[in-house]
């Protein structure tokens, strides 16, 4: 059985489950078991349903890198706390310059975005290698990052975490779309859709990669598929 890889600059990343459960669980060995983390649920799950989500978007540019999506600072807070998980959605992207990004992703006062889908360009999540990341989005109510290319590490954080869908497209959808428009993203037939023109633009499909965020992330995956007992 053939897997899809995702190919990130230099490096090419599988997305087979097994592999990704087996290589989280190496990590892990001797470390205890981790808690289960509280996930913002997505349009769809292992049950069958659709990978559809529809909302505004928020456009970043390339080479966004993980300080900008959650500075350093705020790494103290532990999402395992409920209360911390949705505190460190609050400062989500608050590392975007302000001169640049003048529409905030997250308005001032508020603990969640209006954002749930994220467009990027090339290069998405560069830098410190921090789970945070893709914790903060979705702790923020962010549900999909589409972009260009991701960073190998924060790609496979999507993914681990099951905190975010992961979408690579060939199109510069940064430079197509603008903050605030609506789109459709639809990871079953794998299009994004423009809804006030009904433009579309073709995306990459998940592969083995959307089970894993289906159930919640690779502990969660390899529980419900056996890979490990369950709690």
């Amino acid at each position: 059985m053939m897997y899809r890889t995702a190919n990130l600059g230099h490096w090419t990343v599988s997305t087979q489950p097994l592999a990704l459960a087996r290589c989280a669980l190496t990590q892990r060995r001797g470390a205890g078991r981790r808690q289960q983390r509280l996930c913002v649920a997505a349009s769809s799950n292992g049950s069958g349903n659709s990978r559809v989500i529809r909302g505004k978007c928020y456009i970043t540019r390339d080479n966004i890198d993980t300080d900008q999506i959650i500075p350093a600072e705020y790494l103290t807070l532990v999402p395992s706390k409920p209360e911390e998980y949705e505190k460190l959605g609050s400062y989500a992207m608050i590392g975007l310059p302000t001169e640049l990004y003048k529409q905030r992703y997250i308005e001032d006062n508020k603990m969640k975005t209006e954002y749930p889908i994220v467009i990027g360009g090339e290069n998405f999540g560069c830098g410190s290698s921090r789970e945070h990341a893709p914790v903060a989005l979705g702790a923020s109510g962010a549900k999909v990052v589409v972009a260009q290319s991701f960073a190998r590490i924060f790609f496979r954080n999507c993914v681990a975490t099951g905190e975010l869908y992961p979408c690579e497209t060939d199109v510069r959808l940064c430079d197509e779309l603008e903050t605030g428009r609506e789109v459709e993203v639809d990871m079953d037939r794998d299009v994004l859709t423009d809804v006030a023109t009904g433009k579309q633009f073709l995306l990459k499909p998940l592969g083995e990669a959307g089970p894993v965020v289906d159930a919640g992330g690779l502990f969660e995956y390899a529980r419900q598929t056996g890979m490990i007992n369950a709690a």
